[in-house]
């Protein structure tokens, strides 16, 4: 999979699934930009280490929730690297909680960041790929937008809602020779999962057919597969990476 020459814009990048497929990316030869909120020396590391693969990288710090924030950072972007072609939406937060007890604050501050910032990102690019009549779109879903899970109305919500908006994307970019499809992982070794209870972790685990926690990594290399001219016939497709958790 070559994607030398190649710009990127990885959301979420600086951290857990989303600094590994920024670091896939420019394994495979592109110059990648991340952009970070609060994490801005986990960036910086991220930053650092696609520089020694020899692609340009660029930590931005912009808040996906703010549209005027993913527009400046995609022509931050194009200024930088002098293109953009691919873009990755990952960013996102969980927010749990039964829905009889949720408060709206819980409800709108996972939709901000994991529908809404999918959208202002998705808004900004498509303008140039539009115009350009190429580009690959992946938004990075879940196994349990697919399924729904307790205690995560607001999650589950937020990333069916990325699932349909791929599809209509896909749709609606397709004339322009732009991909877009998602991917949907399960149960993966990222920070946000060390941190869970022993017992949700344990149940998880007897859903992996695989029988073993997926990493980060393997979520980066369907990533950038899909970013590749290897994937140019593949379109609003949900791809799961997630040892057979969902079956």
């Amino acid at each position: 999979m070559h994607l030398k020459g190649k710009s990127a814009i990885v959301t979420g990048g600086s951290l857990g699934i989303g600094a590994a497929i920024a670091l896939d990316l420019a394994k495979n030869g592109a110059n990648v930009a991340i952009n970070y909120r609060k994490h801005a020396d986990e960036a910086n590391k991220v930053v650092e280490e696609i520089k020694k693969m020899g692609c340009q990288g660029l930590a931005v710090k912009a808040d996906v929730s703010n549209a005027a924030d993913a527009a400046n950072m995609v022509q931050t972007v194009i200024k930088e690297f002098g293109s953009l072609d691919i873009l990755v939406n990952n960013a996102g937060i969980n927010r749990d909680g039964v829905v009889w007890k949720m408060t709206e604050e819980q409800w709108d501050s996972v939709m901000n960041i994991n529908l809404k910032g999918c959208f202002n990102y998705v808004k900004a690019a498509t303008a140039i790929f539009k115009q350009q009549k190429s580009g690959k779109i992946v938004n990075i879903t879940s196994i349990n937008g697919l399924r729904g899970k307790f205690g995560q109305s607001n999650y589950s919500a937020s990333k069916a809602g990325i699932i349909g908006f791929t599809k209509a994307v896909a749709r609606e970019m397709g004339r322009s020779g732009v991909n877009v499809n998602a991917v949907a992982p399960g149960l993966i070794e990222t920070d946000m999962i060390k941190n869970a209870p022993e017992d949700v972790k344990q149940k998880a685990m007897a859903e992996i057919i695989l029988g073993r926690i997926g990493q980060p990594e393997e979520v980066a290399s369907v990533v950038s597969f899909l970013c590749s001219e290897n994937a140019r016939h593949i379109t609003g497709e949900v791809i799961k990476v997630d040892g057979g958790q969902y079956i």
